[in-house]
Formats: structure tokens, C-alpha cells, sequence
């Protein structure tokens, strides 16, 4: 039996010691990816979204609001948690990661237990998000405060259009369940 797979985190620091840190204090609990610059980043997020990106403010190429910005202005990323490092602690600057969609604020040098408890409870938080919440009895699917239909979802939130069938089982149910009927009606 395969053991689950752990939490992606993706590290984004243009900083040796920083990254080196990180990966110390999250590696036992969560598979980690790392970009040393938001061109980088940008890109791995593309090919394999992670759970959660602690994200450097400060970097050369470009800076992590920007990063931010864009991720959160892409329906494939948009959802991807974002928590800010950074040795910024000017309140225009975490108002500033906040708007751009930030969820977290940490400042260096971080404390490592808060920064684990930070990460832990976003990722928590994130994989309930993920969760599709969906009605015993009539299978709509709760999409914010609505309930929807399965195939109003699909095509809301994937452009997926549903084609309905019946499959075998059911089918073969069906089947048995008319021909009870028909006999009982018979008699």
C-alpha cells in the first residue's frame, strides 16, 4: 500500500540561506518545490500547481506581488494560497500583499513554529476548499452559498458539458424493477 502523498509547498526565495532554512524546517511534512526568481515560479506553478507558495517579496527579476497579481489573475492558479516572506513590515506593505491576494503576511527573520503553524493551517484550509461538497439526496453540488446541479458545475467551473446515459448496473436495475412490476400487474 503506497503511503498518501504529502502536501506540495513551492519555496520561492532568491536567497541560498532562506531556501536552505525552509526546506529544514518543512521538508518532513510536505514535498517542496523550489524557484529561486517569480520568472521560475510562475512557470513551475504552470506545470504543477502546489498546494501553498511561500513567496519572497524582494527578488530581481520580478517581485513577489507581482507574482502574486498574476497567479491570482489565472483561473488555474487563482486558488493556490500565497503566503508572503518578506523582511517588509511597513503596514502599506502588507496591506499591499493582501490586495494583490495574498493570504499570509510572515516577516523575516520568522519564528519557525509560527511560520509551520502558518503553513499547516493553510494548507489545512486549502485542502477543504478542494473538497467538493455535494447533497445525500438530490447530489447538487454546493458551489459557494448556491447548490447546484452536477452538470450546471461541471459546465460553470470547466466548460465540461455532461452527456447523460444510463450505465449497465443501473440499466440492469431498471430492468429487474420493470419486469416486477409488470408481473405483480399481471396477476
Amino acid at each position: 500500500m503506497s503511503e498518501p502523498s504529502k502536501p506540495l509547498v513551492l519555496l520561492v526565495d532568491d536567497t541560498p540561506a532562506n531556501i536552505n532554512l525552509l526546506v529544514t524546517l518543512l521538508e518532513a511534512n510536505y514535498d517542496l518545490a523550489i524557484a529561486v526568481n517569480g520568472t521560475e515560479a510562475l512557470a513551475m506553478v504552470q506545470e504543477t500547481p502546489p498546494d501553498l507558495i511561500l513567496l519572497d517579496v524582494m527578488m530581481p527579476d520580478i517581485d513577489g506581488y507581482e507574482v502574486c497579481r498574476r497567479l491570482k489573475e489565472n483561473v488555474a492558479t487563482h486558488r493556490i494560497p500565497v503566503i508572503f516572506l518578506t523582511a517588509r513590515t511597513d503596514t502599506e506593505d502588507i496591506v499591499r500583499g493582501f490586495a494583490v491576494g495574498g493570504v499570509d503576511y510572515v516577516a523575516k527573520p520568522f519564528r519557525p513554529a509560527e511560520l509551520e503553524a502558518r503553513v499547516r493551517t493553510h494548507v489545512q484550509l486549502q485542502q477543504l476548499k478542494n473538497l467538493l461538497f455535494m447533497c445525500s439526496y438530490c447530489n447538487k453540488i454546493r458551489n459557494g452559498d448556491a447548490w447546484e446541479s452536477v452538470p450546471t458545475f461541471l459546465k460553470k467551473n470547466t466548460g465540461t458539458d455532461v452527456s447523460h446515459g444510463v450505465c449497465p448496473t443501473c440499466f440492469e436495475r431498471t430492468m429487474r424493477e420493470l419486469r416486477a412490476a409488470n408481473a405483480g400487474a399481471k396477476k
